[in-house]
């Protein structure tokens, strides 16, 4: 008997150690990490990783910026150009239909271009005339063509301050913003060398070289090297000075946005044109002024000049833009090496202070600045507390777009 209980309870054993086997070779056989349920694979470069991740937050292009309802703007704009360099290096089918689905939505046969209205005068809205430029080279649709004349007469006929710089927009006469020469020169640039010939195309650039030397004579500021946000010829506006005209604060991102102009503009002129060793010498004052300002952290502040000032913060949009403008700088050989440490520096400083990824690979930009401007209603007065107190929010596209040109110009 006592032969036979023995028997039972050694097959039962053998039988809950097959079962076990089982269980484990099962248990072998899930995947154990969760890299197939990434909307975004880790191993791509952050470029690329941040441009997919667009894509999945904004599936609909032309609602980039949290829109509701489709529109022609410089943010949609600035994020397609930073997906269109990306395309030229790694190409992803998923960048190339997203960005022609902008175009092609706003476009129309005709060439005229939904919700953009000319007689605004506004320069922001020239900006996305570069995905236009970028896709006419490759698709040659007639359309885009027409789009990008309408976009060169508006900057033919824009209204100008008494020396010829443009006003920021019809409804901020007299005032040049150190936004537009970032939203319309490299787009003309690019028209001009492209469809015009012999005069006409030298005036264009004349006048493009302009809007960059009036900035350097009214915005900068000799004592520090840094450029004041906004200059109202007129000194009518209550945020500018009586005296100068100038508004009252070194403002990160529109610091941001003319670093990005400079660099980017000198490659567009002609080799042989006066502006391109006259904007590499503003460059480098540039650069030499905004590393002063740079925070251990690798990042910059909101307002630059005012780090230690209650509600001041490190912000995303304007370290990005700074990042890329040296980096930019260095590799094309318009700065010195020495620049590269600040870039890289500021590079660590995105990824420690801001970047942040989901479980399903998602890539985040923390603590962009949402919006900041001068004047308009609700008035705004350009004042710190204006500045520190603006809307706080990740992904906003004026840091994302500036985030995968850096990365590219890091090799990251």
């Amino acid at each position: 008997m006592k032969t036979v209980i023995t028997s039972i309870v050694g097959i039962a054993m053998l039988t809950l150690t097959l079962v076990n086997c089982k269980s484990e070779k099962k248990k072998e056989e899930v995947p154990t990490t969760k890299t197939e349920q990434k909307v975004v694979p880790e191993n791509l470069k952050w470029s690329e990783r941040m441009a997919l991740s667009e894509v999945h937050r904004f599936p609909d292009p032309t609602l980039l910026d949290f829109q509701d309802k489709s529109r022609w703007s410089y943010t949609n704009g600035l994020v397609l150009q930073g997906m269109s360099r990306i395309q030229g290096s790694t190409p992803h089918d998923e960048l190339a239909d997203y960005i022609y689905e902008y175009a092609d939505r706003m476009v129309n046969k005709d060439g005229s271009i939904e919700t953009y209205d000319i007689s605004n005068y506004n320069l922001d809205m020239i900006k996305s005339g570069d995905v236009l430029f970028y896709l006419y080279q490759q698709e040659k649709e007639p359309r885009f063509k027409m789009a990008m004349d309408t976009l060169h007469q508006q900057l033919v006929d824009q209204p100008t301050v008494s020396e010829g710089g443009y006003w920021h927009k019809q409804r901020y006469p007299y005032q040049m913003w150190l936004d537009g020469v970032y939203m319309a020169e490299p787009f003309h640039a690019k028209y001009a060398s492209t469809f015009m010939e012999g005069e006409a195309a030298k005036k264009t650039f004349d006048k493009i070289v302009l809007q960059f030397d009036l900035i350097e004579k009214h915005s900068r500021d000799p004592k520090t090297g840094l450029y004041f946000h906004g200059w109202d010829e007129s000194k009518e506006q209550r945020w500018a000075n009586k005296d100068t005209g100038l508004s009252q604060h070194f403002w990160s991102r529109g610091m941001g946005w003319y670093g990005m102009a400079l660099v980017d503009i000198i490659e567009l002129l002609p080799e042989g044109h006066s502006g391109r060793q006259k904007i590499k010498g503003y460059l480098n004052r540039y650069a030499e002024a905004i590393v002063k300002y740079q925070d251990a952290t690798g990042a910059w502040y909101q307002v630059l000049d005012l780090p230690e000032r209650e509600g001041n913060y490190l912000e995303a949009t304007g370290t990005c833009m700074f990042t890329y403008t040296l980096a930019k700088g260095v590799n094309k050989g318009y700065l010195p090496e020495k620049f590269m440490e600040n870039a890289k520096k500021g590079y660590e400083g995105i990824l420690t202070e801001f970047i942040t990824v989901e479980d399903n690979g998602v890539v985040n930009l923390n603590r962009c600045c949402g919006v900041a401007g001068l004047g308009g209603d609700p008035y705004r007065d350009g004042s710190f507390d204006y500045y520190v107190n603006e809307i706080i929010r990740s992904n906003d596209p004026k840091g994302t777009g500036p985030f995968m040109m850096a990365s590219l110009e890091m090799g990251k």
